[in-house]
Order: structure tokens, then C-alpha cells, then sequence
């Protein structure tokens, strides 16, 4: 088999608003886990910040509150525009609590990723199970969105179709955020885990740079074009678990 393209969106019809919305659903649901493991590591940790604003909680709306145009705006127009949805949200800490406790604070940096990772482990496990039932097959052509689908035998008006989008989507998606925001650039968690693993050295340069809002700007772009290259590899690796055997070009 071969195939392999990128999404773009021409038109708004009634299919693209139904993906439109399993993307949302998915986004807003691992943006809100990501934050809430945040919000979580930092007062088992002792520090109440993220916890007396809210932010303990798996309900999206305390998140939207803080960051609408990163939970809502972005991600709705990056889709509209580019076929994916790109977008951010943010958990607020106590820096004095940080700087006393660094090793909370890179527990509380890496709790995010690590949410987005149980979230993708839970949905590759799913689709690997309906794979060895037979219900879902390898598709002839993959992308971002389209990992999986339905056996031929359950035809195209089964609700099979949006499920195997949805746990693509909250696969891919997923996997991408957990390694994305490890890559220790600020303001990506990546930079909180090694500057509280090493507070006396790598910490006191991350510290300065964040302090900097240019930083973090510079900071996402280059992560963002570090990323680009490992896109290609991680799809490579999710195919070969999900469809041993299968060949795309």
C-alpha cells in the first residue's frame, strides 16, 4: 500500500464541520489533562497557585478563562486554515516555591507531557485491540487525522468512521505534544524539567530566559523547526506498531 498527504481545507462543508469538531473535542481534552497534571504535581508539591485558580480539574472551562485565545481562537483557526489544530494553555506557579523545591518544579514541568503520553498510550492500545479484531484495517492512504479505518464489511455510515478519527487524532496529536513540550526550550515544560534537575547551573540560564518574552517567542520557533524534522520518523513509527507489515511511501 501507498499513500501519505497532507490535509488542507478548501471549503467548510457539513463533513469538515463534523471534523472540525472531533479535532476540538480531542484538543480541548489534552490541553485541559496537560494542564491539570501541571496544576496537580504543583500542589502535591506544596504549592496552591494553579490549585485556588481552578486549574485542578479536568473541566475545560477554567483553562479557556485563562488562555481563550490559545484554547479556542488558535486552535479553530490553525484548523480552518491548515487542516490541524495548533494552540496552548498555561498553568500559573509560585516562582519563590519553584526556586526552593526544583525538583517539584521539574516534576510538576514533566507532569504535563506526561499526561498527553497516558493519553496516547490508552488510545493506541484501543486501536491496536480493534486492529487484531478485525475491525479496523490499515487505510490506503494515511494522515495526521486518518491512522485507522473501518473494516469494509461495517460500511461508510457507521459510527466506526468518527472513532477512528478520533483515536488518530488523540494518538498522533498526542504523542506529538508529549515530545514537543519536552524539548528543553523556553517556555516549553522540556526547559522546567532540566533547570530543576540542575537549579544550579542549566536552571539559573533557563530562569533568565524565560524571563525574556523575545526568548520564548525564539524559543518556539526553533522548536517548532527542530520538530518539523521528526515529524516524518514518529508517523514512520506509528504505522509500523499499528500496521506491522504495511508499506507507505
Amino acid at each position: 500500500m501507498a499513500g501519505g498527504h497532507t490535509e488542507s481545507v478548501d471549503a467548510i462543508d457539513p463533513g469538515r464541520l463534523a471534523d472540525l469538531g472531533i479535532w476540538f473535542v480531542v484538543f480541548l481534552f489534552s490541553t485541559t489533562l496537560h494542564e491539570a497534571g501541571h496544576a496537580l504535581l504543583a500542589r502535591l508539591g506544596g504549592d496552591d497557585t494553579a490549585y485556588l485558580g481552578g486549574q485542578v480539574t479536568l473541566n475545560p472551562l477554567p483553562h479557556i478563562r485563562r488562555e481563550p485565545f490559545g484554547m479556542v481562537l488558535m486552535p479553530l483557526m490553525t484548523f480552518l486554515f491548515a487542516g490541524w489544530m495548533m494552540g496552548w494553555a498555561s498553568t500559573p506557579f509560585d516562582p519563590r516555591w519553584a526556586a526552593r523545591f526544583p525538583r517539584r518544579q521539574a516534576a510538576m514541568s514533566a507532569a504535563g507531557p506526561a499526561a498527553n503520553l497516558l493519553i496516547a498510550m490508552a488510545a493506541l492500545g484501543v486501536m491496536m485491540w480493534l486492529v487484531s479484531a478485525g475491525v479496523f484495517v490499515a487505510p490506503a492512504q494515511v494522515t495526521f487525522s486518518h491512522l485507522v479505518e473501518p473494516a469494509p464489511e461495517y460500511g461508510s455510515g457507521s459510527l466506526l468512521h468518527p472513532a477512528a478519527m478520533l483515536l488518530s487524532v488523540a494518538l498522533h496529536l498526542n504523542v506529538l505534544l508529549c515530545l514537543f513540550n519536552l524539548l528543553p526550550l523556553p517556555p516549553l515544560d522540556g526547559s522546567g524539567v532540566v533547570g530543576g534537575l540542575f537549579p544550579n547551573s542549566i536552571g539559573r540560564l533557563m530562569d533568565a530566559l524565560r524571563s525574556n518574552p523575545m526568548v520564548g517567542v525564539m524559543g518556539l520557533l526553533v522548536a517548532w523547526q527542530v520538530f518539523g524534522h521528526l515529524f516524518t520518523p514518529i508517523l514512520g513509527l506509528l504505522l509500523a506498531i499499528l500496521h506491522p507489515g504495511a508499506v507507505y511511501l
